[in-house]
């Protein structure tokens, strides 16, 4: 390839928001192969096979922009100027009626003449143009409204997003430093579950951090997962971000289970009973097993339920009617469950979206309803409890959704399927990291307005008093890798962030959800400004806050607008922390915050060591503070090691102490009522 084409395929790459080079974690300036930017605009679904399709490729790239006439979204922030930006052929005169249907319902109409706007003219390829910009009414109302308006060259409709110019923040939070505990819901034991916490346990969980003085408990992502073919169990690799996880039912919950005799029958069998102590003694999670059990349960519930008729089957009637999506969802994974492989290998008719009740059975179809109906309503019931306590539940929201899932298949538009989402090479991992699952496509999600990301939030946000965003980064720029390639040859992809950011603020505060962002790696200029801007919280890991001067070991203070904690999921433990770094290094860090007389660290102890650790985030400014519950009691293994899929059991290692153990124990309890001692003072 030529300089010049080189130089115009950098300009094609502008112009779809692709990134031409991009800093690594060691500060130097990495430049993107032509044929990775290549594939990454076949990704994105522009026409070129070489080097000799880029000047038409760029010419209709430009005259797309131009001809487009308008974005197809616009967002504003409430008591900041809106504008509507219009891209016109020179010469265009007319008066323009602007009409506006309110979220509300409510209709305006607004007329206004183009040529009393200010014009700018441009030249594209030989075409001029003028760019003028439409000032939006001040008094339109926090909502998502459309903008219809007709031209010489057709109609046009815009989805103007008018949001709060900050997300849910409540007075309660602004008052006071908050905490709560963690543990990811399936490595729960207790004496009632089946191989794998539940939302009954989770419920325990959140009871009795409310109890200490906290105020939400938290988990990783509970959405519905593949746990027979395809196997994934991975919390952040879902089936759909729509739907719940079955997995995760409190079987002693279920109502139909006192009256139907057959599954009573089954429960109590010697066989069943021996099968459900050996799930509960082992130290890892047997998904398949667990959810083996839990199925043949619920087929005989499901059974008695439609037989009975009791008032709950038409209850589960009139759901399955006001929630339409989820009779496509049962579908989907009935079809899946009988032909027993992904939808990319389906008959045509069925790779795009169109299912008959005959490509499935109807019982599996029922199944799937029946289940998503109990764990909505277990996990509300959970929720409801929660809020008797702000703010409750911590969810987390995962990036990205399984590529043979249901939200792929249903909504192929939206996701660029050739792509695939990671990071780059960094001092972590040499090779970078693929993580397997389709970027949703920047431009086809503005022009269906953004229909399936409000879908996945309010999803979430009914439930979680606090939502955490898992790479936030991504509302920013994702790294995109071909399909086929590895990281080394990833791009990175701009997004809208502004759009994402307007949508967040406005669901936030319909929900009445508070926003953690996860903004640990490589995090661009300007991220955490427009986090602190629009009240999300980032996040403070304080092994990652550590920072050597003058020979001292010193963390960085924890911004009061962030969450602060001792790890993720993705880090190793406290304990395998502390015995990682050198004496004089552990010595120094617990001598410089101050903690050595109060907490005896000076005595090389690791409790005392994650105390003074712990009464340090407690004391300081953070709003809020969640404890890892493994840490309390000095684990030391990780719940996953990134890129070690098949050598180390991600997802399936399970707490060492039990629900009833951990609960009860002295010395846990003390050190969680020091911490509520340390958040309530000013």
């Amino acid at each position: 390839m030529d300089q010049n084409q080189y130089s115009n395929l950098q300009k094609l790459a502008s112009l779809h928001n692709i990134q031409t080079k991009y800093t690594t974690a060691g500060g130097t300036c990495r430049e993107i192969e032509p044929q990775n930017l290549i594939a990454i605009l076949q990704a994105l679904g522009v026409k070129i096979e070489s080097p000799n399709d880029i000047p038409e490729a760029l010419h209709h790239k430009k005259q797309e922009i131009w001809q487009r006439c308008c974005e197809p979204v616009v967002a504003t922030y409430q008591g900041t100027p809106g504008f509507i930006e219009l891209r016109l052929p020179a010469g265009t005169t007319c008066d323009l009626e602007l009409t506006f249907h309110l979220e509300n319902g409510e209709l305006r109409r607004w007329n206004c003449g183009l040529d009393q706007l200010t014009a700018q003219v441009t030249e594209v390829d030989g075409l001029k143009y003028v760019t003028r910009s439409i000032p939006l009414p001040e008094e339109l109302p926090v909502g998502y409204h459309h903008c219809k308006f007709d031209l010489p060259d057709g109609s046009h409709q815009i989805l103007i997003i008018v949001a709060p110019p900050q997300a849910y923040f409540p007075l309660a939070l602004e008052a006071k430093r908050s905490w709560g505990t963690f543990m990811p819901l399936y490595a729960l034991r207790s004496e009632h579950n089946w191989g794998a916490g539940d939302f009954g346990d989770l419920e325990k969980i959140l009871q009795w951090t409310a109890d200490l003085g906290g105020s939400f408990a938290g988990t990783l992502p509970l959405l519905a997962s593949f746990l027979s073919e395809p196997f994934e169990p991975s919390p952040y690799a879902p089936a759909s971000r729509l739907f719940w996880n079955e997995f995760y039912l409190d079987m002693s919950r279920v109502p139909e289970l006192k009256h139907c005799s057959a599954a009573l029958d089954l429960v109590n069998s010697r066989a069943f009973r021996d099968s459900l102590a050996e799930l509960r003694a082992v130290s890892l999670v047997h998904y398949r097993r667990v959810m083996s059990l839990k199925r043949n349960i619920l087929e005989l519930l499901l059974e008695y339920l439609e037989s009975s008729g009791s008032s709950r089957h038409d209850e589960l009637r009139r759901w399955v009617e006001a929630n339409p999506e989820v009779k496509r969802y049962a579908r989907f994974r009935a079809v899946m469950e009988k032909r027993n492989t992904p939808w990319q290998q389906w008959p045509d008719h069925m790779r795009n979206g169109r299912l008959r009740a005959v490509d499935c059975d109807p019982k599996a179809e029922q199944y799937h309803l029946y289940v998503q109906w109990l764990a909505h309503s277990q996990l509300q019931a959970v929720a409801s409890q929660a809020s008797k306590e702000w703010p409750g539940l911590y969810l987390d929201l995962p990036l990205g959704v399984h590529p043979a899932g249901y939200d792929v298949w249903s909504r192929q538009s939206l996701f660029a399927l050739n792509a695939s989402c990671g990071a780059p090479p960094d001092l972590l991992n040499a090779e970078g990291q693929n993580w397997n699952f389709p970027p949703l496509h920047p431009e086809h999600i503005r022009q269906q307005h953004y229909g399936y990301f409000i879908d996945v939030l309010r999803h979430h946000m009914k439930q979680a008093g606090v939502l955490r965003i898992d790479h936030v980064m991504g509302f920013h720029r994702l790294f995109w890798i071909p399909t086929g390639q590895t990281a080394e040859n990833g791009v990175y992809v701009g997004y809208k962030a502004k759009e994402f950011y307007a949508i967040l603020n406005l669901e936030s505060n319909r929900q009445k959800t508070v926003l953690v962002g996860e903004d640990l790696g490589m995090v661009p200029a300007g991220v955490r400004e427009e986090m602190e801007d629009r009240k999300i919280l980032r996040m403070y890991v304080l092994p990652f806050e550590l920072k050597r001067r003058a020979g001292r070991v010193l963390p960085n203070q924890a911004p009061a607008g962030s969450l602060a904690c001792l790890n993720t999921h993705d880090m190793q433990p406290f304990a395998s922390f502390w015995r990682s770094n050198k004496a004089a290094d552990r010595a120094a860090l617990i001598k410089n915050i101050h903690c050595r007389k109060r907490n005896g660290a000076g005595k090389k102890s690791i409790k005392a060591a994650i105390s003074c650790c712990l009464n340090y985030l407690a004391a300081g400014p953070a709003k809020m503070m969640l404890i890892n519950l493994e840490d309390l009691w000095l684990e030391k293994s990780p719940q996953n090691i990134p890129g070690t899929t098949g050598e180390y059991p991600n997802w399936r290692r399970k707490s060492r102490k039990s629900v009833e153990e951990f609960t009860v124990s002295n010395r846990i309890n003390s050190l969680l009522l020091k911490i509520n001692e340390l958040r309530k003072k000013k």
